[in-house]
């Protein structure tokens, strides 16, 4: 090889840096000293120390620089711009510490770095320092320098010394209004960004992709569907719409602005989609409840080659939540795995999530384990898994560990919404009113809506429906729709006709179109044998045309969705589940098992009445899974009401005389039935 000039090895050097080839960036240093005599020309040393920090490898950077016999600013700049390049905030402070011991001044690029190092580590302590000293050296009137300042006042909280920062710069670029805006999004400040962009606008700024964006992100914060079109049309207008950053950004604010059909046209229309666009897309599907759809497209996705991130695969576990699909829950977890992603903190938190909604708490409980840093909705999601089982003992337990010991995690309004509703589905009454009178005592958190109504739903819950609705006209806050819909359906459960017609009212007067409430008072009147009134109930709705939701329940089985209603008799294979329903009538009844025709919510003949419950929909789902689904597999099912307690009677008895595992997921919580018990204890 013929030897190489000190500008060419330099250049070796710079390859090795854009091509991330740590092995070629050693053989060149190997070449160095082989061809130059020591010492070496200082821009050499410089561009060592470039390359060694820049590869991540700072014991050689570190070594190099020791070696250097007249460092300068450049050197120390590199060594630490390359630490800050690569997470190492700490090292890069300490670095900047020692090159000011080295008596070098720092410069216009030393002093962004050492910013980002400082608001990067949260250290407002250290950014002012580093400010004190940009004023003392004159470096802070430096456009880039008093950005990156305001970066650091601004990500470590400080917004008042932030915006003195930004008001008192004597020149602003686009770089500095991009970080203004970008950080009022990240703060919630949706409206200062908004004005600030308007600001930006009367000062004769032209936006650029990352302005386009910012902008995007505070109009969907604000829900602010207006000002976003207005944007589009903008974007139109500037040329911008070819850019795939802003189409993304286009297709997050749509989605978040529950215009997907906009996010739908948006995507179609980008050329070359890139993984961000993909992820977008899919995203805007789980806000919109479209869960399918997401499914779908991250399929569409994995066929032309998108590789799984962290935030797509997140965003794919909670549809497969929503959907209750536990199986493609699990392949989408396995890829996770394969492509390294499960050790994220998303990604394991929706995990968790994800098998809790699916009923699966073994499963949950494991991916929560393997969750290495857990955050407070990692927390969350493992206490709602429970609240959704019913087991308050291990939410409660779980939530005494979150906020006790050495996990310290304060908890937040949600955390309390999960464990009172675990409290509620349990019957742990005196527990859950001690959690709930130290909301505010002891964690400064002010109940709302949702905590009132799992009081509400706990006390009604237990018996005690008298008591729950003194509570009620007791509350600092008006009753909601969720509130005086617990206290109804505690009076059908337990047959207070009075007290519910007073709690109907009241949801009638907040939501008169709900055609959940008329049924549930008329379901009471019916179970209390008050036909008439039942029957009056039903008029009334059929007057103002209110309709009824079909209730009903599903089953996955061959990578299909079977739906059945009650009474149903459309299905392919109708003539097996019929015949599947007689035999199970039959042992049952030899088992000892008597139809609750009070469930019939018709007033019809005894044995009518007995038919009526027999063909509930949850009972043909389940005669159709006994026969597809193979034996030691559990058979799930979904329905969109509460399961009624024939159903529920009757599950309990099939899971003994078939000998299988039976969940059931309702729109109240999971039943896991197994040798003629339930995991509720007739508890819901």
């Amino acid at each position: 090889m013929p030897f190489l000039s000190a500008n060419s090895l330099a250049s070796l050097l710079e390859s090795a840096v854009s091509t991330q080839c740590s092995r070629f960036g050693r053989a060149a240093h190997a070449q160095i000293v082989k061809t130059l005599d020591n010492p070496l020309p200082s821009f050499i040393y410089n561009h060592l120390v470039n390359m060694y920090s820049k590869l991540d490898l700072p014991n050689s950077a570190k070594l190099v620089i020791s070696l250097t016999p007249n460092r300068s600013v450049v050197t120390w700049t590199a060594l630490i711009a390359g630490s800050v390049q690569n997470g190492r905030f700490i090292s890069a402070l300490f670095h900047f510490s020692n090159m000011r011991r080295d008596s070098i001044q720092p410069n216009d690029f030393t002093f962004p770095c050492a910013f980002k190092a400082s608001g990067s580590l949260r250290s407002p302590l250290a950014g002012k320092q580093l400010h004190a000293l940009a004023v003392k050296v004159g470096q802070i009137t430096d456009v880039f320098v008093g950005c990156s300042a305001f970066d650091m006042y601004s990500k470590t909280g400080l917004t008042y010394e932030a915006r003195k920062m930004f008001d008192e710069m004597p020149e602003r670029n686009i770089a500095t209004w991009n970080a203004y805006l970008s950080n009022s999004v990240l703060e919630g400040r949706y409206e200062d960004a908004l004005t600030a962009f308007i600001e930006f606008r009367l000062e004769g700024w032209e936006p650029n992709s990352i302005t386009f964006c910012a902008f995007l992100n505070a109009c969907a914060g604000a829900s602010n569907l207006r000002l976003g079109s207005q944007l589009h049309g903008f974007v139109l207008q500037s040329g911008f719409e070819a850019d795939v950053s802003v189409a993304n950004g286009l297709i997050d604010f749509y989605g978040k602005c529950h215009q997907v059909g906009c996010s739908e046209i948006i995507f179609s229309g980008i050329s070359k989609p890139n993984d961000v666009s993909w992820c977008s897309m899919v995203a805007s599907y789980v806000q919109n409840d479209e869960e399918d759809k997401a499914c779908m497209l991250f399929l569409r996705a994995r066929k032309e080659g998108i590789e799984p991130t962290d935030f797509m695969v997140s965003s794919v576990v909670s549809a497969c939540a929503g959907l209750s699909g536990l199986e493609v829950g699990r392949g989408v977890h396995a890829l996770a795995v394969k492509a390294c992603v499960e050790g994220n903190i998303f990604v394991g938190s929706a995990l968790v999530d994800m098998y809790g909604k699916c009923g699966s708490i073994e499963d949950a409980d494991r991916a929560f384990d393997e969750v290495p840093e857990k955050n407070l909705i990692t927390w969350n999601a493992m206490i709602g898994a429970y609240a959704h089982q019913g087991q308050a003992d291990m939410a409660v337990a779980l939530f005494d560990k979150m906020t006790h010991a050495s996990h310290v995690v304060a908890p937040n309004y949600v955390t309390f919404v999960c464990v009172l509703s675990a409290c509620s589905r349990d019957g742990s009454v005196n527990v859950g009113m001690e959690i709930f009178e130290s909301m505010r005592g002891r964690y400064g958190i002010e109940p709302g809506a949702e905590h009132y109504a799992c009081v509400v739903d706990m006390l009604g819950r237990a018996g005690m429906v008298e008591q729950a609705y003194q509570f009620i006209k007791k509350m600092p806050i008006r009753p909601t729709v969720s509130v005086w819909g617990a206290l109804l359906g505690a009076c059908k459960m337990f047959a207070k006709p009075e007290l519910g017609k007073i709690a109907a009212d009241k949801l009638f007067e907040l939501d008169p179109l709900d055609s959940g409430n008329h049924v549930l008072l008329s379901n009471m009147f019916a179970s209390a044998g008050r036909w008439e009134e039942a029957t009056l109930v039903r008029k009334e709705m059929k007057d103002v045309g209110i309709k009824k939701g079909a209730g009903c329940s599903w089953i996955t089985a061959g990578n299909a969705v079977h739906l059945f209603q009650a009474k149903d008799t459309s299905h392919d294979r109708n003539s097996e589940i019929q015949a599947m329903l007689a035999k199970l009538r039959r042992e049952m009844k030899a088992a000892g098992y008597i139809p609750d025709t009070k469930f019939a919510l018709f007033d019809l003949e005894e044995e009518e009445k007995v038919m009526e419950v027999w063909y509930h929909s949850e009972k043909i789902a389940l005669a159709f899974g006994l026969i597809v689904i193979p034996p030691g597999v559990p058979i799930r099912i979904t329905k969109n009401l509460r399961i009624c307690g024939d159903c529920h009677s009757a599950i309990k008895f099939i899971s003994g005389i078939v000998g299988r595992e039976i969940i059931v997921r309702d729109n109240n919580r999971f039943h896991r039935f197994r040798d003629n018990q339930c995991s509720c204890r007739d508890y819901w």
